[in-house]
């Protein structure tokens, strides 16, 4: 048997490129959270976007044309709320951790498009920067109101 090493190269390369992608884009939003001293930081995000990433792949290659991969990531979504749900926490009138819940959510969206490839891929990125934005960005305006 004879391994053609190219497509071999080329196929497990671009998935790894897909989650070295998912571990950049997860882990500046966390780094962001982190360094605001947030409960879920750089790692959990990463972990997130990362397993999101696996997710869809495995649905991508396992699938391929019989089924439907939007299935996982329906799974996906709702279960991140259910973590997220978590993450919320009462004190007395004050509610904190949505910001926390909706980043990790967030970050499993952008996870199973890094996942899904091809078009997504700038999905994904343009993703990022939009939740960067709206974590940092949008504090100067959120201050005065």
């Amino acid at each position: 048997m004879i391994i053609d090493w190219g497509a071999f190269i080329t196929h497990w390369g671009g998935m790894l490129l897909q989650l070295l992608l998912a571990t950049v884009c997860g882990g500046v939003i966390g780094y962001q959270r982190q360094i605001h001293d947030r409960p879920a930081g750089f790692r959990t995000h990463v972990l997130v976007c990362v397993g999101s990433a696996v997710y869809m792949l495995v649905s991508v290659a396992v699938g391929g044309d019989k089924y439907d991969p939007g299935r996982i990531a329906a799974q996906v979504a709702s279960g991140m709320g259910f973590l997220g749900a978590g993450t919320i926490i009462k004190q007395g009138s004050i509610v904190r951790g949505l910001t926390t819940a909706a980043s990790l959510w967030a970050v499993a969206g952008i996870g199973l498009a890094v996942g899904f490839g091809g078009d997504a891929l700038g999905i994904a990125i343009l993703g990022t920067i939009v939740v960067l934005t709206a974590l940092g960005g949008l504090m100067a305006f959120e201050r005065p109101l």
